[in-house]
């Protein structure tokens, strides 16, 4: 099945269309009811049955009312009369080539790259008006700063895999300096059973620059992210399929980072795919003082030569 056609079938199946990214802790649907909580999340090719484009990603992410007095959330949006919270996580994420054995340049290939950032987030909730309005900022490096290639050969090694063998022509050391914001509404609401919500977002900055829009659903026993969080159910189980559509302005995971022009390969811009197609769905379990999620995601190829992908991944949260 083409790319775009998988990508109509999931929207025709799903009637759903949301913004995501390679990691999205912020999004309605993950709401964790609470104003203090951790949570993990690992993302893996592996769970995909493949290894390439996004390889792997984690991310430690802390919601705490401390994290209002973080200096950083003056740069962000913080609405009068909205239910507010701040946080901070530290997020990791790789790419690779098809051919991970290979030691030289995969030419037509993407190149290998790795980014760690360090992000401050404040998520303004208005329960009147059903909406919810975020916004972050990174800030962090790419290159062979952030461990990309001991993350992956530590895990290969441990779990007997192929040792990656082309690191040494990964994307350059340069700095990560990214802003996001985002706005979703509710449109629909039935006895907390489904949802469906409309979504915009806008990434500018060194790493990631692009805009989307779309909408989300939940379907099951759902506790709405859109109502006070003392009304809320302490048990919930449901399921969300989501599907996005980005316009790409610059991805420094294929073309280098902005100010360094010594990495041995990039994409040219000219071969950046400047619109792409991504699916996510997956199971979410949430009682009085746990989280749990199991997704997959595919996403259309991210430059000419290239090809679709996907990926598996997993969040652990608890409350305090």
């Amino acid at each position: 099945m083409k790319n775009y056609q998988l990508y109509f079938l999931f929207t025709f199946l799903f009637p759903i269309c949301l913004l995501a990214q390679k990691i999205d802790n912020m999004a309605s649907f993950r709401d964790m009811n609470a104003k203090r909580y951790f949570r993990f999340n690992y993302d893996n090719d592996y769970f995909a049955s493949q290894d390439q484009d996004y390889t792997q990603g984690y991310s430690f992410e802390l919601v705490s009312p401390n994290m209002k007095n973080n200096p950083i959330n003056k740069m962000l949006f913080n609405p009068k009369n909205t239910e507010n919270k701040y946080g901070i996580t530290i997020e990791h994420i790789g790419f690779t080539p098809f051919n991970i054995k290979n030691s030289k340049i995969e030419y037509g290939d993407r190149p290998f790259a790795a980014t760690i950032m360090l992000k401050s987030f404040a998520i303004a909730t208005d329960t009147i008006n059903t909406s919810r309005l975020i916004s972050s900022m990174n800030i962090g490096l790419i290159g062979p700063g952030a461990f990309g290639k001991e993350m992956q050969v530590a895990i290969h090694e441990a779990t007997g895999n192929t040792i990656p063998e082309g690191w040494q022509n990964q994307i350059k050391n340069d700095v990560v300096l990214n802003y996001e914001v985002s706005y979703e509404k509710q449109l629909i609401s039935y006895r907390n059973l489904f949802s469906l919500s409309s979504n915009t977002r806008l990434r500018l900055g060194t790493l990631f620059t692009n805009a989307g829009i779309g909408v989300t659903t939940t379907f099951g026993i759902v506790n709405t992210p859109f109502s006070s969080i003392k009304t809320k159910k302490s048990f919930s189980l449901y399921g969300f399929a989501q599907s996005m559509v980005n316009v790409i302005g610059y991805d420094a995971t294929l073309q280098g980072g902005i100010f360094n022009k010594k990495s041995p390969y990039r994409i040219s811009n000219s071969e950046i795919e400047r619109l792409t197609a991504q699916i996510n769905f997956g199971m979410i379990m949430q009682t009085r003082t746990m989280f749990f999620e199991y997704s997959r995601s595919l996403i259309t190829r991210e430059f000419e030569v290239g090809n679709s992908s996907k990926w598996g991944g997993i969040k652990v949260g608890f409350r305090f």
